[in-house]
């Protein structure tokens, strides 16, 4: 077996951590018909004397990067504060140090005013998934997330579980009939939905925003690829809910995850790129490259967030209405709750904009859906309003594994055992959404305790999800 070349590889041999190594590991997957130690010569040889390879096919892109950043000046960097400021973190014991050390580096921001990590939290871009961020007059495109405005949406039924077991099949046919899943997917002539978000100004106004309308109004009322899903469950109220008005009891609910899709995708690129080139951070934390509100692209970015929220909440929408009116079900109550977006909101006396990416707003009496898995419990919860918690709480289970890990670990007679054994039907899904990669939801509850209330549990039952292999996108 060849041993491949890593990072630390190129770090002994004297290059600079970050993008330079990423653009040489590129290069080294490729290979380009050198064994290892030539390679490795290569690379030595690059180090030295870049400008030997400006033109070379293979190595220009490593030289010429090797070169600017042997040009680059402190002073040309915004410089951070040189101790992070304390953050709150919840469950800190299983959270992952790639996170943690994510959130150290974010909270050297010269705009940072506060933070916490939710005990769901896992190693993403820049701030790290279950980080929140407060920041003073700025906005960071990637501590929004691509996603734009991802969220859970409930529908609880006038539905009992002894109807949805006897009638298993009909739910399992317009769960089928009513839904499309996977990354670019969407929909074509006569089955392209319609809601007033496609009539926002922006897409009219804004050229970048119009040439996405098309894009965003094939794909309304589908869902991404990754985790997302719709699924429909048993919701179990043990006591009655006066503020929403429901009787103790067991009830079918559906429950949908998703975002923005491509439209929110595409703008969250656009201008992450153009925040890295207006906001020049130091390669730690170069992926948390900021807007200043007061700028004209700052707020651009701002409008095109909420309309990507906006229509990510248009997307659920529809395929709540499609599944009531096939159903024909009585909605007794709705609730509805998003992450990887960014707030304006008054903390410790002062405005500021909150960033919850892989988190959500759990102030006080706010409601809001904590997902598990496929084959975990979700929770119904009412947020405390916990000020140490920037008002937040998880997005969900969090992951223990990564997508590859799951994928080279898991098997799919393992995987079919879980769900059997929980009694839950899968539609699709590849072995990178397993149960088993995902942190036990009960321990990341018992985490946020002082975070939000449990009002109901609800259990899943019959899931979608986007073939195998398809990711989010």
């Amino acid at each position: 077996m060849k041993t491949p070349i890593n990072g630390n590889d190129l770090i002994e041999l004297g290059y600079p951590q970050g993008s330079v190594i990423g653009i040489a590991l590129k290069i080294n997957s490729k290979r380009n018909g050198y064994n290892r130690e030539q390679m490795m010569e290569h690379y030595t040889s690059i180090l030295t004397a870049p400008e030997n390879y400006i033109d070379d096919a293979v190595f220009s892109k490593l030289a010429i990067a090797l070169i600017e950043k042997a040009n680059e000046k402190p002073e040309d960097f915004i410089q951070l504060n040189p101790t992070p400021n304390a953050f709150s973190a919840y469950g800190l014991d299983h959270i992952e140090e790639g996170a943690r050390k994510q959130m150290e580096v974010a909270m050297q921001l010269p705009v940072t005013v506060a933070g916490a990590l939710m005990p769901d939290a896992h190693q993403g871009y820049g701030l790290p998934i279950g980080g929140v961020l407060a920041t003073k007059n700025a906005i960071i495109p990637y501590g929004v997330g691509v996603d734009i405005g991802c969220r859970m949406a409930l529908s609880v039924y006038d539905i009992n579980e002894e109807f949805y077991f006897e009638n298993e099949a009909t739910f399992k046919r317009e769960l089928i009939a009513h839904t499309k899943f996977g990354a670019g997917h969407g929909f074509t002539g006569q089955y392209k939905s319609d809601h007033e978000v496609l009539e926002h100004s922006l897409f009219t106004e804004h050229l970048f925003i119009k040439n996405l309308k098309d894009k965003a109004w094939s794909q309304l009322g589908s869902s991404g690829g990754g985790n997302h899903f719709v699924e429909f469950g048993i919701l179990e109220f043990a006591q009655d809910d006066t503020i929403l008005n429901i009787p103790k009891g067991n009830y079918v609910a559906l429950l949908t995850h998703s975002g923005s899709r491509g439209f929110g995708a595409t703008v969250a690129g656009h201008y992450t790129k153009m925040a890295k080139e207006v906001c020049k951070l130091p390669e730690i934390a170069k992926n948390l490259a900021y807007l200043d509100m007061n700028t004209e692209l700052g707020q651009e970015y701002w409008l095109a967030m909420n309309l990507a929220g906006d229509y990510a909440s248009a997307c659920h929408e529809v395929i709540h209405v499609k599944m009531q009116q096939a159903l024909g079900a009585t909605v007794l109550a709705k609730v509805e709750n998003h992450h990887n977006f960014a707030w304006k909101e008054v903390w410790n006396g002062e405005e500021v904009i909150v960033h919850r990416k892989g988190a959500t707003p759990a102030g006080k009496g706010v409601m809001g859906i904590i997902p598990g898995s496929m084959t975990a419990p979700g929770f119904l919860v009412r947020g405390k309003g916990e000020e140490n918690a920037i008002n937040s709480a998880s997005h969900g289970a969090g992951r223990q594994m990564s997508r590859t890990k799951a994928e080279n670990t898991i098997t799919h007679e393992e995987m079919k055992a879980v769900l059997n054994h929980h009694g839950v039907t899968l539609i699709g899904a590849g072995l990178d959404e397993a149960p088993m990669a995902y942190k036990d939801i009960n321990l990341v509850m018992e985490s946020q305790k002082e975070l939000v209330d449990v009002v109901a549990k609800f259990t899943p039952k019959l899931v979608r999800m986007a073939d195998d292999g398809s990711r989010e996108d």
